[in-house]
């Protein structure tokens, strides 16, 4: 029988054995590669100068469609920081459908890379642009390089057993924007009113999907063990990535993780897992255990919300979380976004 696909990432397994068949080899033949595919670690790090390494990331946006341009620069930009670099160039493939493509369109997210690139120091150094047949609605593509200094890298293999957890600012933030913004008319129909609207759209500013600052601020003042941006799959599919990456297993605390009001409720309205939902805007980051609080201090006065949420542990433990009642079940998690739902 032939598999069909679901929309979103392909499952870990799979890509594991695609990495080892057809991708291992090759970077094992080049010492200058620090870390390259694995599942859980989202840029590849290269040796290419005395004290500093270059890391090297891609993704897409294909989910959103308003303000393109801003959600494919943060994205990767996203994932770089997390491995403590900062980040330098980028380019973009830009996919724009044969029918609805307007030079307004093409203007607007070429200046939504431009402007957001130019706020964070970022030089725009090249990509592609084309009007592609057989897509509904534009998609955009993402490389970034940045620079870390080799003392400063930051890899989810370096998560050890009994090192803390800590989540930035809240869970299914990026997703309640795209909801906001590509399902307004839905939710007009529905009866949600325009101040609500209004402020789930602004999620992607407020609490805002970047964690650029919190990042940078947390490798600058601390030894970071592992750092993770939870996008698709959500804070759950996120978890799973850092246990995979480090071979661990982590127990957390669901009582732990905030959810804001406005998620909460298109989480109930949609039936979606807050949990398993888009969270760009969000990070995941792994202290070692005695600068948990130090930690946490930093990012509040900083102005970022932040909550332990639970602990790694040995991996025969497994992925494990406590619930409200005291109960301690498996974690349950999937590659597949919750947001895939409704599109």
């Amino acid at each position: 029988m032939k598999r069909r696909y679901s929309i979103g990432k392909l499952k870990h397994r799979e890509l594991e054995s695609l990495i080892k068949d057809y991708i291992s080899d090759l970077e094992l033949r080049d010492d200058q590669i620090i870390s390259g595919s694995k599942v859980g670690e989202d840029a590849a790090v290269i040796n290419t100068e005395e004290d500093y390494y270059l890391v090297v990331k891609t993704d897409p946006i294909t989910f959103a469609t308003d303000e393109i341009g801003y959600y494919v620069v943060n994205v990767n930009v996203n994932d770089v920081v997390c491995t403590g670099a900062t980040p330098k160039w980028f380019q973009s493939t830009i996919l724009l459908p044969e029918k609805n493509t307007t030079e307004k369109l093409i203007k607007s997210i070429f200046k939504g890379i431009h402007d957001t690139c130019e706020s964070m120091g970022i030089s725009v150094v090249g990509g592609h642009t084309e009007i592609t047949s057989g897509i509904g609605r534009p998609i955009v593509i993402g490389s970034l390089i940045g620079k870390v200094k080799k003392n400063k890298l930051v890899l989810n293999s370096g998560v050890e057993s009994g090192d803390s957890l800590i989540l930035t600012k809240g869970v299914f933030i990026e997703g309640t924007s795209i909801i906001a913004r590509e399902k307004k008319d839905l939710l007009n129909k529905k009866g949600f009113d325009s101040r609500f609207i209004t402020k789930c759209k602004n999620f992607l500013y407020n609490p805002g999907i970047s964690v650029y600052k919190e990042a940078l601020l947390a490798n600058n003042n601390f030894k970071i063990k592992g750092m993770h941006d939870p996008t698709e799959g959500g804070l759950t599919c996120g978890i799973a990535e850092m246990g995979i990456a480090s071979n661990s297993g982590v127990i957390i605390e669901r009582n732990k993780i905030n959810i804001l009001p406005e998620p909460k409720k298109l989480s109930e309205f949609f039936n979606l897992n807050p949990l398993g939902t888009i969270s760009s805007g969000s990070l995941l980051i792994a202290i070692d255990k005695k600068d948990t609080n130090d930690l946490i201090h930093l990012l509040k006065e900083n102005k970022i919300k932040a909550m332990k949420i639970g602990e790694f542990t040995e991996k025969e433990k497994g992925f494990l979380i406590k619930n409200k009642n005291g109960k301690i079940n498996p974690l349950k998690y999937s590659e597949i976004d919750e947001i895939t739902k409704l599109f």
